[in-house]
């Protein structure tokens, strides 16, 4: 740890890589994904977790590992408070998360740009543009990512400031009461998706010296205003479109169809100002997180690869190449890509094994081994909801007969 403690505004631009992390590809496909579960179910199951998975990043931000050790990264932590075991269990997770987030981002713009955007171009092409202007971004390192992400955050608060703003015109009657609780249970995956940034955490630490105080105020600022910017745009969608419609512009059809929420947003709000906004919040909300995950994936190829494969270009080959060839394979695969993230991926590697980390380090009998088989326990339920999703054993759709019966005023 540093002799001096990180300035306020060293903190604040590192919060601003947490909540840049979280707000993406997650709080565009909140709303649709969360939506046919109600308004309650949705906004207080949504505060919930994100209390949930502020703390368990904070669990992993307090290891000693990382701070007797700057260059390691999540692998080689696991592997030293896990075992081997820990190790190869959270490459697998990491491998699911990184891949699937970066999948996700290529994939949800490309589908913004190809419905909103003039230009008649097909998905594919969408996708490598933007393929090639994020990845260079992410390519220049955390150092660059801390200064231009603060840049882009404001930028995005902008345009997040200005689509309120249009759509609260179009805000029509709800029934807040209604509700479908058993829907709400196959969007935990996402809603877990919605709040993980905990790939950035080693880098959270290094950049601020390893300072608890610093660390802990970081997050949860950083998540904080993520969590608040995530509840107001998925209670502005909510309140905004229908649930079900004729026309097919609702938040149901959008569900079905695997896309974020701007596309219906846009057929229903046709102001060219609007469509400028939603295109603009997208990309910039996809991009700082598309930065942030880009970093962690080249740091994580080093952690576990280094030894083996010391070429920088292989490295960076290695972290980039799949994302883009799933995208073009699999180009609706946005909401997909998120539902696998959350269930296998992050679940398991952050909440799963952040719950395991208490049991082993707590006293039989005591609060801190309590708190880490009720973590354990939670996150275990996401696993198995998407599992039984994924494998068909579990089928959970919108009620659209419920819903038909809740028609907006």
């Amino acid at each position: 740890m540093g002799d001096a403690s990180p300035s306020t505004g060293k903190v604040i631009t590192t919060a601003l890589i947490v909540t840049g992390n979280m707000v993406g590809a997650g709080i565009l496909a909140l709303p649709i994904n969360l939506g046919p579960s109600g308004f309650l179910p949705a906004v207080l199951g949504a505060v919930a977790v994100w209390a949930i998975m502020t703390c368990t990043g904070i669990i992993i931000a307090r290891q000693p590992f990382l701070a007797q050790n700057s260059d390691a990264d999540l692998p080689t932590f696991f592997e030293e408070v896990l075992g081997p075991a820990g190790k190869w269990f959270s490459v697998a997770a990491n491998l699911i998360i990184l891949y699937g987030l970066l999948t996700a981002y290529l994939a949800g713009v490309a589908s913004v740009a190809a419905s909103s955007v003039p230009i008649h171009l097909p998905d594919w092409a969408w996708l490598l543009l933007y393929f090639c202007a994020a990845t260079l971004l992410a390519s220049f390192g955390s150092v660059v990512m801390r200064k231009g992400n603060a840049v882009l955050m404001t930028v995005m608060w902008l345009l997040f400031g200005a689509l309120l703003v249009l759509v609260a015109p179009h805000f029509r009657g709800m029934d807040l009461r209604a509700g479908d609780v058993r829907f709400f249970t196959s969007g935990l995956p996402i809603l877990v998706t919605a709040f993980n940034f905990h790939n950035v955490v080693p880098t959270i630490c290094r950049t601020l010296n390893n300072d608890r105080r610093a660390v802990t105020r970081a997050i949860w600022l950083g998540s904080g205003i993520g969590a608040a910017m995530t509840l107001l745009w998925t209670v502005a969608v909510m309140f905004t479109l229908p649930m079900e419609a004729p026309d097919g512009v609702s938040i149901i059809a959008a569900f079905k169809a695997g896309v974020p929420a701007t596309v219906p947003l846009v057929q229903l709000i046709r102001s060219p100002v609007f469509i400028k906004a939603s295109i603009g919040f997208a990309v910039v909300a996809m991009t700082t997180s598309y930065m942030a995950t880009g970093v962690a994936l080249v740091s994580f190829l080093k952690d576990v690869a280094g030894k083996r494969v010391r070429s920088g270009a292989v490295i960076w080959l290695m972290a980039f190449i799949p994302p883009i060839g799933i995208g073009l394979l699999y180009p609706n695969i946005f909401l997909e890509a998120l539902n696998i993230v959350g269930g296998f991926g992050v679940g398991t590697l952050f909440g799963i094994l952040p719950g395991v980390l208490l049991i082993r380090q707590g006293e039989a009998g005591s609060r801190t081994r309590r708190m880490g088989w009720l973590l354990v326990s939670a996150f275990a339920c996401v696993l198995l909801v998407e599992l039984a999703q994924e494998t068909g054993m579990l089928a959970i759709n919108p009620d659209v007969e419920y819903w038909s019966g809740h028609v907006y005023q």
